[in-house]
């Protein structure tokens, strides 16, 4: 998600009031108590309301891992084809309230109000995987490393990253540390004069009482601060973390030995030559599409790019020319303008396939989970919500995606199926752009 999606998009929609101009103080405090009166009286809805179940072939398991418990270590959450989900809990979609905090700093709301909102919206909802179910041997899955928008983090994904590991593909899901993220966390170790907290964690818990847990939360812009210079350094920081977390990959499908920070049952050493490494795609939304081209530009071992509504803001221009993998902008219907469209334009080439698809009646939040959990009138004022059932938005983007993976990553998949969405041929799509760009500026 990016800073000029936020304003227009999530934070300036429900915070303003029938003269347009922003509310602050006590009206912020009304407007979102009426907010949330309304929603808490349509319970019926709220209850009916999930992160769908993913749809390919394979259960679906994910676990989280740690490696380095320092800031400059690598997170992320791994989806991937299980032996069953029988037994083993779904984990929740927000792993405990200091994403919530994250998530209200972002939107400049107050922590205090905000989880109350949150926590009633959004609280009760699980990731669509079984946490720490066993890894389903057998074949060599193809990889996807995914990126997050900016304000989001490791989790708010799920319903892409889980169905693409019902499919077939081993999925990590890195939660970025450039201060891009609403909210993450690390650890430092703990001097011998500092006391040991009263009580652990549930949900996550580090191996070492040693070790204390340190929050990072986004950073906004500083008053008088240029915003390309801090974006530009945001994303090559984050496809460093990416081809970290791939090489991470690599040393374990090795079979060399990961120390989680965190504890975990589920055992790495069973993904040893469990994944296909010669077929490695990465994927992101928003300022993490902006992150799959700077990882295509970085990394061979990535083979292609999906780029979900991609920012191009934090980009220099200058490496376009140096990404030759194939790449599929799949866009939004009313998020893009012009000058976005132009920069993913000036990435075509004659002689490396360059795809764009854009959904009808999608919103820029039609990628993230957020799409799913809020009835049609709350996600309609959150812009959470476009005019397209969301069910269908996703079926389009994931079927369009895998048949893109299945031809640039030569996978012996049914995948081709979907290969007319790829050129834009479906009711609900249109090939290319619905933006208009003066011919002058190409």
């Amino acid at each position: 998600m990016s800073a000029p999606a936020l304003r227009r998009l999530v934070r300036a929609a429900p915070l303003r009031g029938v003269s347009d101009r922003p509310l602050c103080g006590s009206g912020l405090k009304r407007k979102w108590n009426s907010l949330l009166s309304a929603v808490m009286g349509n319970s019926s809805c709220h209850n009916a309301l999930g992160i769908p179940a993913a749809k390919g072939p394979h259960q679906v398991g994910c676990t989280d891992l740690m490696v380095g418990h320092t800031v400059q270590g690598t997170f992320f959450r791994l989806y991937y084809p299980c032996q069953t989900s029988e037994g083993f809990e779904k984990p929740d979609w927000v792993p405990c309230r200091e994403y919530f905090n994250g998530l209200a700093d972002f939107m400049k709301m107050s922590r205090s109000l905000s989880e109350r909102i949150f926590n009633y919206l959004f609280g009760s909802y699980k990731i669509p995987a079984a946490y720490n179910a066993p890894f389903k041997p057998g074949e060599k899955y193809p990889v996807v490393i995914f990126s997050h928008g900016l304000g989001a983090f490791r989790t708010l994904y799920s319903a892409i990253c889980a169905e693409l590991a019902s499919q077939g593909f081993v999925v990590a899901a890195v939660e970025h540390r450039d201060e891009s993220a609403s909210a993450t966390f690390y650890y430092k170790e703990r001097s011998e004069a500092q006391p040991k907290p009263p009580g652990k964690r549930e949900n996550f818990r580090p191996v070492s009482d040693n070790l204390e847990e340190q929050w990072m939360y986004y950073r906004p812009l500083k008053t008088g601060e240029r915003e390309f210079p801090l974006r530009n350094k945001q994303v090559k920081q984050r496809a460093d973390e990416c081809i970290r977390a791939l090489d991470l990959l690599f040393d374990i499908n090795a079979g060399k030995s990961v120390e989680n920070v965190l504890e975990s049952e589920f055992d790495f050493t069973t993904l040893e030559n469990g994944m296909d490494l010669c077929r490695i795609a990465i994927m992101g939304h928003s300022f993490g599409g902006a992150t799959v081209i700077e990882c295509l530009c970085k990394e061979v071992r990535f083979k292609c790019g999906v780029a979900l509504d991609t920012w191009m803001f934090p980009l220099d221009e200058e490496m376009f020319p140096d990404v030759k993998q194939p790449l599929f902008f799949i866009n939004s219907e009313k998020f893009q303008w012009a000058g976005n469209i132009i920069r993913m334009k000036k990435l075509d080439s004659a002689f490396i396939p360059r795809k764009m698809i854009t959904i009808k009646g999608t919103v820029h939040q039609s990628f993230p989970d957020f799409t799913f959990l809020t009835g049609n009138w709350i996600g309609r004022i959150l812009k959470l919500k476009g005019e397209i059932d969301p069910h269908i938005a996703m079926d389009l983007c994931n079927h369009a995606s895998l048949a893109f993976l299945q031809r640039h990553l030569s996978l012996n998949k049914d995948f081709n199926q979907w290969d007319h969405l790829i050129e834009g041929k479906d009711d609900n799509l249109i090939p290319g752009t619905n933006i208009t760009i003066p011919q002058s500026s190409m």
